[in-house]
């Protein structure tokens, strides 16, 4: 695996070993939807910060070591929670509006790899569940 790089302002937890990566601005409510989906099961990879290496065939997204295990939780203050690391599957871009019904997914390439971005819409009460049927059906297998 070579050496990769480090996104700020993102958070990514693992679902079922594979990896959901969460972009939005500043505000969108990344850490709340890592939050929720960790509090249904997910492991956290990083809050504010993730590693991405090339592992040859794949991403993998990993804890950046500076802030490795650390979420800060609004209105509580920041926790220490197990990490871990895993394939990167899909990535939920939070949007004020997401579309209703997604035909096409958008791709990024990524270390030669193909990954599906999907604009996610953003703070709503159901927003993990959607998040665990949106990998489902438009993660990438491993």
């Amino acid at each position: 695996m070579s050496d990769g790089k480090t996104l700020i302002g993102v958070s990514a937890v693992a679902i079922d070993g594979r990896a959901v990566l969460i972009e939005g601005p500043p505000g969108s409510g990344k850490s709340s939807l890592a939050l929720a989906l960790v509090d249904r099961g997910a492991v956290l990879i990083g809050d504010d910060g993730v590693c991405l290496a090339n592992g040859s065939d794949q991403v993998i997204a990993r804890p950046p070591p500076n802030i490795e295990g650390k979420m800060e939780i609004r209105g509580v203050g920041i926790v220490n929670l197990e990490t871990t690391s895993a394939p990167l599957a899909l990535i939920l871009l939070l949007e004020a509006e997401g579309s209703r019904l997604p035909e096409i997914l958008e791709q990024r390439e990524i270390f030669d790899c193909i990954v599906p971005v999907l604009p996610f819409r953003r703070g709503d009460a159901i927003q993990a569940t959607r998040a665990e049927w949106a990998l489902r059906k438009h993660g990438l297998s491993f």
